[in-house]
């Protein structure tokens, strides 16, 4: 064979296995509003940076006859390339070839990108598109389902790992993103379940679509499984590289610093009049944190779910930042069940990762009734607790108005290891509200105006910062137009610190 045809056969191998399962699959991937594997690849990445590799790894079944059927690349996409001229590894699943079902091969393909991802300390995105386990492979599937699990463990607080959920995901195809760091889904093009709908008419008689029990806003609003919607695979590719932005290689790396145009000192004047003078009044957290973060960009983690606590990611003073926040627009900004656990793994990611973490605090306590204690709100809530308190990195907090109870010792306080503890004057730190407080403390035995005297004297004496401060618990009372300048100084002051906890295998949280 001559050098020419030599060369040609791998032009024509490489056609071949660039065109999947066929031109008319890529057509009918198409037409369901999907992207091909490939094409999602190229969005995701910088151009002209993706290097693939296991272009030509073909399945080895023999079952069913299945030596018949072969694919150049088995149904995955797999290889490493850059994401703002830093280094990622990638793997995307083909629903072109079997469905992107996971055969022994392809799984070998996957574990092969994060065994290299480890390697180098670089983060790990996984395109979800697949019909699951292949079931003419059997337990060689699931081997190769289980291979990956593993790993998704073993390197989870190392890499990052980020999943995208593109179309189907069913079965225990499911768990290595739910151990991943961040569920990206598509409205309307993709969807995860444990058991799909058939299953489940089957054993419990319930009726449900796809998109009712495993779509993207069901997983976004009601589960909190996943954390961010895209309208489309083009958006979802944006999203994952905005993402990325934010975040070190790894752990053992800070985040990238962005050179800042938004003054660090700039005063926020209009900050003086958020906070309303009536305790019981809400107002929107938003309105306090947009305007002090660089340039009002925000990139908010699960924005559907759990709406009393808003997690995300900012940049102050061109560094990257977790924020945690109370909203009082949303059940009063009380902690329950559901805001404590998506609180909680988000400031663990943080710290794993070197992210400093903001905390505005405006927390009335956690909420009362039978629905929470029964669920387990005492479990719950410690996550927080746990999250915070075993949290290294830089803790900056702001009390803007409640921080009663409880809740205010677990959002951050500085009880609980927080470095620089900010109040506004309009924060009320204090076991609980005047009115609970005086009818424990009186028990009811006053009368109206002694009551009324009560409340005030309890309001001025406990439910302001200065006895907090008088005490140290808070490092200082600011102007609200101060804030962004007052982060930005924190921030710089705690850039080299250096905290860690007691030599162990690792805690026992409650799960």
């Amino acid at each position: 064979m001559s050098l020419k045809s030599k060369i040609g056969l791998l032009e024509e191998k490489s056609r071949k296995a660039e065109l999947g399962g066929g031109q008319e699959r890529i057509d009918k991937q198409h037409a369901a509003g999907r992207l091909t594997a490939r094409e999602r690849i190229e969005l995701l990445l910088d151009p002209g940076t993706f290097v693939e590799i296991d272009k030509f790894v073909t399945h080895r079944a023999t079952d069913f006859g299945m030596d018949k059927t072969k694919f150049l690349g088995d149904g995955v996409v797999t290889g490493y390339g850059k994401i703002e001229d830093r280094l990622v590894y990638v793997f995307a699943q083909d629903f072109t070839v079997f469905g992107g079902s996971l055969s022994r091969a392809n799984a070998d393909k996957i574990i092969k990108i994060m065994d290299l991802a480890m390697k180098m300390g670089a983060p790990v995105f996984g395109l979800n598109d697949s019909g699951g386990a292949r079931i003419q492979e059997g337990v060689e599937s699931l081997a190769g389902y289980a291979d990956i699990f593993y790993r998704n463990v073993r390197s989870s607080g190392v890499i990052p790992q980020i999943s995208a959920i593109l179309g189907p995901c069913a079965g225990g195809a499911v768990y290595s993103p739910a151990i991943t760091d961040f569920i990206l889904m598509v409205k309307e093009t993709s969807y995860m379940f444990v058991t799909g709908p058939d299953v489940i008419k089957t054993v419990t008689n319930e009726e449900v679509t796809k998109e009712d029990l495993g779509g993207a806003m069901a997983h976004n609003k009601k589960s909190g499984v996943a954390h961010f919607t895209a309208d489309n695979d083009e958006q979802a590719m944006m999203m994952l590289r905005e993402l990325m932005s934010f975040l070190p290689s790894n752990n053992m790396e800070d985040p990238p610093v962005k050179i800042c145009t938004d003054d660090p000192k700039r005063q926020i004047f209009k900050l003086d009049e958020v906070v309303p003078v009536d305790a019981n009044k809400p107002y929107n957290m938003f309105d306090i944190i947009m305007p002090v973060i660089d340039n009002g960009h925000f990139l908010e983690v699960q924005p559907h779910f759990a709406q009393n606590i808003i997690v995300g990611f900012a940049r102050i003073g061109g560094r990257s930042v977790g924020i945690v926040a109370n909203q009082p627009q949303v059940l009063a900004g009380v902690l329950d069940i559901d805001s404590s656990t998506k609180a909680a793994r988000f400031v663990r990611f943080c710290d794993a990762f070197n992210i400093p973490l903001i905390t505005f605090e405006d927390v009335p306590g956690f909420l009362p009734g039978t629905a929470q204690e029964f669920g387990g709100i005492i479990k719950h809530g410690a996550k927080l607790l746990y999250a915070f308190a075993e949290a290294t990195v830089p803790k900056i907090t702001i009390i803007t108005r409640k921080a009663y109870g409880g809740a205010y010792d677990v959002m951050s306080s500085k009880h609980i290891g927080a470095d620089m503890n900010y109040a506004y004057p309009t924060a009320e730190i204090a076991v609980m509200g005047p009115d609970g407080a005086v009818s424990i403390i009186y028990r009811n035995a006053l009368s109206e105006e002694d009551r009324k005297k009560a409340v005030d004297e309890y309001r001025n004496n406990f439910a302001s910062p200065y006895k907090a401060a008088e005490l140290g618990y808070i490092d200082e009372i600011i102007y609200p137009h101060d804030t962004r300048r007052k982060i930005v100084e924190a921030l710089e002051m705690t850039a080299n610190k250096s905290a860690s906890n007691p030599p162990k295998k690792h805690g026992n949280i409650p799960l």
